[in-house]
């Protein structure tokens, strides 16, 4: 496959960006997006220029680093999968792809397409954890759980925290993100000791890092590489709204 890669290109936060083309030739179907990149960059190298920046990490779809806007698309032109699972055969011979970072305020660009995504790791010290004393796993597996419950924490904990929810959000809204996060500890008996102050904390954070609101456009949801439920936002919601009425 020959392609033409528009790809966004940033010195660092400051610097104006702009979008630069590059042509790449022989690229088999099965490769992988961020292999492709890896071979650009190669050619880069040898050409004397300066390498694309992108985030990786584990290349198997659970980091969530490697968060691309491709063709205006979160992860680009499939379902359910991140970048890094994404392969060429999505696209066709002599196709021009357009490659972009998240596009958020609390997501400023670092260079190129990497971009800082700490107000996740802020929006989780914030409370999206559990302190009290919960005591050890004998204690933690003599706690009998519906299965129901269980089902619908470990769907919520699937979360990758990548951001597409937010980079496809035309608020820019990290409802979906926090609504995981709230979720997989509110179904558990060990989360709800501290679910009043929780959902408090993490909304009132989201608020004061720039994130929009939420307006149930559903565009998280269908761009979300784990499939995760927009009914967690609702439970998001009942769980800020009891907090609120008990202050």
């Amino acid at each position: 496959m020959n392609l033409k890669l528009k790809i966004w290109r940033q010195k660092n936060a400051k610097a104006k960006g702009r979008f630069e083309t590059y042509g790449i030739e022989n690229i088999s179907p099965d490769t992988s997006f961020l292999e492709m990149l890896d071979i650009l960059n190669n050619k880069l190298i040898r050409d004397g220029q300066e390498p694309v920046a992108f985030d990786h990490d584990c290349r198997e779809g659970i980091c969530g680093m490697c968060s691309l806007y491709i063709n205006g698309r979160a992860h680009g032109p499939d379902d359910e999968v991140t970048t890094c699972q994404l392969h060429m055969r999505k696209f066709k011979d002599g196709d021009t792809i357009t490659i972009e970072p998240w596009r958020s305020v609390a997501f400023p660009v670092v260079k190129d397409l990497v971009v800082n995504r700490y107000a996740f790791d802020q929006i989780l010290q914030s409370g999206g954890f559990v302190s009290v004393n919960t005591g050890g796993v004998p204690d933690g597996n003599a706690i009998a759980i519906a299965k129901e419950d269980a089902d619908e924490s470990m769907d919520a904990a699937a979360c990758i925290g990548c951001g597409a929810c937010v980079a496809t959000c035309k608020n820019g809204s990290a409802m979906l993100f926090v609504a995981a996060r709230v979720s997989s500890l509110a179904k558990l008996p060990q989360g709800k000791v501290e679910a009043t102050k929780r959902a408090k904390a993490m909304i009132a954070k989201m608020d004061e890092l720039g994130f929009g609101g939420c307006t149930n456009t559903q565009a998280c949801e269908a761009e979300c590489p784990k499939a995760i439920s927009i009914a967690h936002i609702a439970r998001l919601n009942r769980e800020f709204l009891c907090a609120k009425l008990q202050d």
